[in-house]
């Protein structure tokens, strides 16, 4: 036997009969021949290949809330990911789901997202003249952009879990439902901590209802949510939280969008970076001989917006400016010779 079926037979044993048991996956889009002496699970193979892949790696340089921050303790997409993927195992593992599936999830979750956050997003919708999703650009990442085009070939459950884990519709696996829940939990609560930090909220301003029932500090509503909803989940025998708790999260989240989202303060260079990325997809629409070499084949089956959008939404925060600056802004004269 090998090290990998001795771990799937060990998930039989100790996993809810609810779990996604990694023998029992759907499989891949493409078939792989699973190696003899392979040592880990198909998604514990699914780990790796996002935590090598370029797209993740460039979480570290993507907005999470605030563009481009001043400081080293702002939230970033990376540690975003990071707290999803705490969050996600320790409610998966007192609930007896597959860790390694929820953990992959949540790996994977954020890849499609644009530079400059929800900015990003809004600018690339306007440049397409329909929605553009960082969920579904999230799976597009993983199915077709890694690998110079090959892929990451991941399994179909966590390919589902990462494009279901905003929006509709809901993933098919419950530890899919768990990545779900510990992405809101995680970022309303960031959230707060980096508008702290910034000055813009202080913890008094948080209404009384919601702290009563969540709790004063940014670790008490942290711990309140996971186990409310280890709690509520094993009484229902389904991922959810309490009635209670459910609504002061639904009301946090309601405050934010009033106090931090829409802030015009938090919010005031947004508008720059959505004519920033604005102008830059209409001159590699009009330069597509601009595009990197890697790009070039891409237009030939996707077409010159798609490629062009795939390119733009790749970009960290940094990355995009360095691009505009190099486009659009004359370099001073430099003496030669």
């Amino acid at each position: 036997m090998t090290v990998r079926e001795e771990l799937e037979r060990q998930e039989h044993g100790r996993l809810n009969p609810l779990a996604s048991f990694a023998d029992q996956s759907k499989g891949r889009p493409r078939p792989e021949a699973e190696r003899e002496e392979d040592v880990r699970t198909c998604y514990q193979r699914d780990i790796d290949r996002i935590v090598h892949s370029k797209s993740f790696r460039r979480l570290m340089h993507k907005t999470q809330v605030f563009l481009r921050p001043e400081g080293d303790h702002y939230r970033t997409r990376m540690t975003h990911t990071l707290e999803v993927m705490r969050i996600a195992g320790t409610i998966s593992r007192a609930l007896g789901l597959n860790e390694d599936l929820a953990e992959a999830i949540a790996m994977g979750h954020d890849l499609g997202h644009t530079p400059f956050g929800h900015a990003g997003e809004d600018a690339l919708s306007k440049c397409l003249g329909k929605p553009f999703r960082h969920n579904e650009q999230s799976l597009r990442v993983v199915d077709l952009l890694e690998r110079d085009g090959a892929g990451l070939n991941l399994t179909h459950e966590v390919r589902d879990g990462i494009l279901c884990h905003t929006g509709d519709p809901w993933p098919s696996t419950l530890e899919g439902m768990v990545v779900r829940r510990s992405d809101q939990i995680a970022y309303v609560n960031h959230d707060i901590d980096d508008a702290i930090r910034a000055g813009i909220l202080s913890n008094d301003d948080i209404p009384a209802s919601i702290s009563c029932v969540l709790g004063q500090t940014h670790s008490q509503r942290i711990n309140t949510l996971v186990c409310d909803a280890i709690r509520a989940s094993r009484e229902a025998g389904a991922v959810c939280l309490s009635p209670v708790v459910d609504q002061a999260l639904r009301d946090l989240r309601s405050f934010m969008f009033d106090r931090v989202y829409r802030n015009p303060v938090a919010k005031g260079e947004e508008s720059k970076a959505k004519d920033m990325l604005s102008r830059m997809f209409e001159y590699y629409v009009n330069h597509p001989e601009a595009l990197p070499e890697d790009f070039q084949p891409q237009l030939s089956f996707d077409g010159m917006e798609r490629t062009v959008c795939d390119y733009i939404a790749g970009m960290t925060d940094n990355y995009a400016v360095d691009k505009f600056t190099q486009i659009f802004i004359p370099a001073g004269w430099q003496v030669r010779g």
